[in-house]
């Protein structure tokens, strides 16, 4: 009988744009089967599962399965938010060829892969007195959304990762500065969210909202903003990110309070890695230890950077394989 540590899986991670696709051998990851997909070419996850293991030798072996889907899952199912894509574990395991399935939110799997990941793969952001490795985490998304995951841990390889859509939670406002921007980006939905501000899109609404402010009405994309930080020749791209990372550290330190992740905060995702080189400089820390009298509270969570772009399918790996080892 072939055991949890080598049974042969499917994992994918879906995001909005592309789709990861490998195999894995328990909970590792074969990293050299990693297959990216672009979802336009296809007409949903199954047909791209499809063509996955119709190039790959070693597919037709697979005995589980599990994705990782950017957006909520409930019951089974999972759909994406910013692609019309549902799928759900029958038509998973159908895809797959596989008996045992599973469909996780994207940031539960980024929780699963933690104390998997190499060294060299976490940065240390804000450091803590006296961080307990094996305590509760949190993991933050920073990319095309924003979400969070709490990660309850028993130790390997059990191990209880919470699902949320915390970017569509409201937008904090403590003056009269972020007022304005919070009543800047409700005109998309109707609300000031999270999401609206800390993502991709967050970035560009933060710097056209300065823009509109200082009369000019220009527009960049988050790409340009960035690069603009390289040489400081735009002052509202700067600004704009500077909002954003303190933003960030104020919406890190809510979610800190509120899940009390003493094993400690990683954050993942592409917009979170492209603001971590002036997060220091731009006041992070900072925001997110302003808590009034529970500032000196907030000294106890570190937060890492998470740099690994295989996490989600180390985590899907890692999950089946916790799983099997539990069942």
């Amino acid at each position: 009988m072939t055991s949890a540590t080598d049974r042969l899986a499917l994992v994918a991670d879906i995001g909005g744009t592309n789709t990861r696709v490998a195999l894995a051998r328990g909970a590792i990851v074969e990293t050299g089967t990693v297959r990216r997909f672009r979802n336009a070419d296809h007409d949903g996850l199954a047909p791209l599962l499809s063509a996955y293991l119709a190039g790959s030798s070693e597919g037709a072996g697979c005995t589980a399965a599990c994705v990782a889907v950017a957006g909520p899952v409930r019951n089974g199912r999972g759909s994406l938010t910013n692609l019309d894509w549902t799928i759900d574990e029958e038509t998973l395991s159908r895809a797959a060829g596989a008996n045992d399935v599973a469909i996780l939110n994207d940031l539960q799997a980024q929780g699963h892969a933690l104390g998997r990941l190499a060294a060299d793969a976490v940065t240390p952001l804000v450091s803590a007195g006296d961080a307990a490795a094996a305590g509760d985490k949190l993991v933050i998304g920073v990319g095309t959304g924003f979400n969070a995951a709490a990660v309850h841990e028993e130790g390997l390889p059990r191990r209880l990762v919470t699902p949320s859509e915390s970017g569509h939670a409201g937008l904090p406002v403590r003056d009269e500065r972020m007022l304005r921007l919070a009543r800047f980006v409700e005109t998309a939905h109707g609300f000031p969210a999270i999401e609206d501000v800390l993502s991709g899109r967050g970035l560009e609404r933060i710097h056209a909202w300065l823009s509109d402010e200082a009369g000019t009405r220009a527009t960049h994309d988050s790409r340009a903003i960035i690069d603009d930080l390289a040489d400081r020749s735009d002052a509202t791209a700067t600004e704009a990110v500077r909002v954003f990372v303190r933003l960030l550290g104020e919406v890190a330190g809510d979610l800190a309070l509120i899940h009390l992740p003493f094993g400690g905060i990683y954050l993942v995702g592409g917009m979170a890695r492209a603001v971590a080189p002036v997060a220091q400089e731009f006041g992070f820390a900072e925001a997110f230890h302003a808590k009034g009298r529970f500032a000196e509270f907030m000294q106890a969570f570190p937060v890492s950077l998470v740099e690994d772009d295989y996490a989600a399918l180390t985590g899907c790996a890692s999950h089946l394989a916790g799983r099997a080892t539990t069942a």
